[in-house]
């Protein structure tokens, strides 16, 4: 069955039951139809006899008779006689009808069961029933009063295989029509089911096609919908521009990250080729193992950023948000960075009381250390750096701010890229990461970060998060 097309499994599914739906709803529908058909035999039977009632009339003496119709039947009964109107029905449509006595005798009329039927009593006004050699008769009575005269019986016969005609005609009409219709419906059942699978179809064409050839800007095109198709459809999309943009972030780190290493490398090998050239004096080994030194540690601090700057782009599903007692957190790091002793930079900092979001604390301190340990990375000599937390009925507001060397507007626009650094000579003791890591878990906590700078006179980074509903 796995091995089976979707469609045809749903198409095998369909059929199934529609065929288990039609054979009951024939069997119900037979049953029903049978039982009317029946129904209908007594009525016919209970109406002509009925009928046939005011057809007889008795009358003591030949003179009480005031007409005389030659089609009318006359039996001579007791003392007078029984007048039976041409318009009696003897038989019609398979029902006999006949005038008994009391005692069971047939007086007129004829009963295809006369011998069959002579121990049967009489019972007025009631269907009764007789099976006579495996066919059920229906038999009614009818007791009759002429002129006070008792002791007269109409009796109505009919086969209940009077129907069996008509339930014959019905089967073999069901047997033409039912078929027709379960083919029609299977192959309505199956069009659709092709038809409605078609985007799936499709969808898994053109994941096939970009897993085949990697070519992670094809989309899957299904037109306008809102149906649960083409929302798999949109999340595949979401999927492949996720993946697209996981895969060029990916290249665009690999490329930025070997441009970044290359250039620490071609120092430290150029040094060391210099060094093995001839012999040295003791002033030349010192400088160019000194030289050695910083390229080597501006490596090592490069791989430790991009090793966390990794684990939280690989991480960022993993962390766990909890309520965050800000106030304490910028105090915490605030007071652990004043330690710092350079470029005799003052860090100072101001907190409203008890201000409560909902974050990870572990990224939001590294957050607050990177914005202060850029501030110090370019600040200037006997420079400041001033920490600000304010919250509002809106938002709560993080800023730090320095007089430091400050950022062209140009180059504004870029600072939150990786690798990106402001100073162009990449002479800086930054590795261009640390701006970039401070916006990514901004936007976690679903923040912003902006920087408001002049040149030459200081920045301002503010993270900024709404407590408006998104």
């Amino acid at each position: 069955m796995n091995r089976f097309p979707l469609r045809l499994k749903i198409t095998l599914w369909f059929s199934t039951v529609l065929i288990i739906l039609v054979a009951l709803t024939c069997g119900v529908i037979l049953y029903i139809n049978d039982f009317m058909i029946q129904k209908v035999i007594q009525d016919n039977l209970i109406e002509m006899v009925e009928n046939d009632v005011d057809e007889i009339e008795y009358f003591p003496s030949i003179q009480d008779k005031e007409n005389d119709y030659d089609l009318d039947v006359y039996l001579s009964f007791r003392n007078g006689y029984l007048e039976i109107d041409d318009d009696f029905l003897g038989k019609v449509n398979e029902i006999s009808v006949a005038v008994y006595q009391e005692n069971g005798s047939l007086l007129y009329g004829e009963n295809p069961l006369s011998q069959e039927l002579s121990d049967m009593k009489f019972s007025d006004l009631q269907i009764q029933t007789k099976n006579v050699n495996g066919v059920t008769w229906y038999i009614y009575d009818r007791k009759l009063v002429c002129n006070g005269l008792d002791g007269l019986w109409l009796r109505g016969v009919v086969s209940a295989q009077q129907g069996d005609t008509h339930f014959a005609s019905i089967i073999n009409f069901s047997l033409i029509f039912i078929p027709i219709f379960l083919i029609l419906a299977i192959l309505g059942g199956y069009f659709i089911a092709r038809r409605s699978l078609a985007p799936i179809r499709k969808i898994a064409t053109t994941a096939s096609q970009i897993g085949q050839g990697r070519d992670l800007k094809k989309r899957i095109e299904l037109g306008e919908g809102t149906d649960e198709i083409h929302q798999l459809a949109d999340t595949f999309n979401a999927m492949f521009e996720r993946l697209d943009s996981s895969f060029e972030a990916e290249r665009q780190f690999t490329s930025d990250v070997s441009h970044e290493l290359r250039t620490p490398m071609a120092v430290i090998m150029a040094q060391c080729e210099y060094l093995l050239e001839k012999q040295r004096s003791t002033e030349e080994y010192e400088d160019a193992i000194k030289l050695i030194q910083r390229q080597s540690k501006k490596m090592t601090n490069l791989i430790t950023d991009m090793l966390a700057f990794a684990r939280l782009e690989f991480q960022i599903d993993s962390f766990e948000m909890h309520k965050v007692n800000l106030t304490k957190l910028v105090s915490a790091v605030c007071e652990d960075m004043a330690q710092i002793q350079d470029k005799n930079i003052t860090l100072t900092w101001k907190t409203d009381d008890d201000v409560f979001i909902a974050g990870n604390e572990h990224l939001l301190t590294r957050l607050l250390s990177n914005l202060i340990g850029n501030a110090y990375r370019y600040g200037k000599n006997n420079g400041y750096i001033f920490v600000e937390l304010s919250e509002s009925p809106e938002k709560v507001v993080l800023s730090v701010k320095d007089n430091g060397i400050g950022i062209s507007s140009e180059d504004q626009k870029n600072i939150f890229q990786r690798f990106y650094r402001a100073d162009k000579s990449r002479a800086s003791k930054g590795t261009g990461i640390g701006l970039a890591m401070v916006n990514e878990i901004a936007e976690l906590h679903k923040g912003t970060i902006s920087v408001n700078s002049i040149l030459g006179e200081g920045s301002t980074f503010s993270f900024i998060i709404s407590k408006s509903p998104h």
